[in-house]
């Protein structure tokens, strides 16, 4: 183990300084590139002087651009960890954090909190999170008992639960009928436009605990891929790690969704491409997917907001269209 360890260090130490350099590069075509009002040497001129600049591109840079950057380095992050923590929970490599509901709870919330005419925060937000808790507290009560942690009741219990929310969606979009329907569709596709630096501020301050609290039960994750009984073996509390792992990922996801959205394919995509890139190991793996996560979500929200001529797509239809093809192409990879 004494051995292990300044390879393990030396290995971290090279995938998250790769990892930061791609994501510092993404930020900054993040903020430099828009549809409108300045150019990369413009926005870098305002990023770094700050206040001593044009009015218009200081609003553009500092609070439209840099607010939706952070907003999408979190939510990427999130989504991948997520991703990559349900896989290691469940065992299954489709597994993701919507495969417990939590996303379409969430929806439930946000679609009732819109239809009740609430602000989009905190009122939609709030309405969102308790809907995604709401479903977690089902899904909990549904497993609870001896077979509480077994993976496959776990898993289809996410199942009916998901699919009976997916369904409750449709029938309250089904009676919706004035231009609050536009307002919904556009909340289920994901929705990055609406951050500010304040409430982004706010969700950082919730989610960065989590990083460290996943970070630290790396090395239990690893156990739990390497099955129960060995894991029970080698002293890992298998109940503690797996409810600590379920509440807290399930917590930093719902919060994320209640913000902007579902936005599909991060968290079933992005660990498998980081697992290939950097090995199996959960100690390299969770800081890669809140790097690489984080930098991949602002590459689509650029390409969401520039590919149109006018106005931007919802950014969970870019990480559909990328995240579908690099997916088949993966599992084909894999079956080799």
């Amino acid at each position: 183990m004494d051995l292990e360890r300044p390879l393990l260090l030396r290995r971290l130490s090279r995938v998250s300084l790769l990892l930061l350099c791609l994501m510092i590069a993404a930020v900054f075509f993040g903020i430099s590139i828009g549809s409108t009002g300045t150019g990369i040497s413009e926005s870098l001129a305002t990023l770094f002087d700050g206040k001593n600049t044009d009015a218009m591109r200081h609003t553009i840079v500092w609070e439209i651009r840099f607010p939706r950057v952070l907003l999408a380095i979190l939510v990427g992050a999130t989504l991948s960890l997520g991703g990559l923590v349900f896989q290691a929970l469940l065992r299954n490599p489709l597994a993701e954090p919507y495969i417990l509901g939590v996303s379409s709870g969430a929806g439930i919330g946000a679609i009732i909190g819109i239809l009740a005419g609430l602000p989009r925060f905190p009122g939609v937000g709030a309405t969102a999170f308790a809907g995604s808790m709401g479903t977690l507290l089902l899904l909990f009560v549904m497993s609870s008992g001896q077979t509480m942690l077994k993976k496959d009741t776990l898993l289809l219990s996410g199942v009916m639960v998901n699919a009976f929310c997916a369904a409750l969606i449709m029938f309250l979009m089904s009676i919706t009928q004035d231009s609050r329907l536009h307002n919904i569709i556009f909340w289920l596709m994901g929705d990055l436009s609406t951050a500010d630096l304040y409430q982004v501020g706010i969700l950082a301050g919730l989610l960065v605990p989590g990083f460290i609290l996943l970070f630290c039960l790396s090395n239990a994750m690893n156990l739990l891929l390497m099955g129960r009984e060995l894991a029970q073996t080698m002293g890992l509390n298998i109940k503690a790690a797996t409810v600590t792992l379920l509440v807290a990922t399930s917590f930093m996801v719902s919060l994320t969704v209640s913000y902007c959205g579902p936005i599909g394919f991060v968290g079933l995509v992005m660990p498998h491409v980081l697992r290939l890139a950097v090995g199996p190991d959960h100690r390299v793996l969770v800081p890669a997917c809140i790097l690489g996560g984080g930098t991949y979500m602002v590459l689509c929200d650029l390409l969401a907001r520039t590919l149109p001529d006018q106005g931007e797509m919802p950014a969970g239809v870019i990480t559909a269209m990328i995240g579908v093809p690099l997916f088949i192409i993966l599992l084909k990879k894999t079956r080799r």
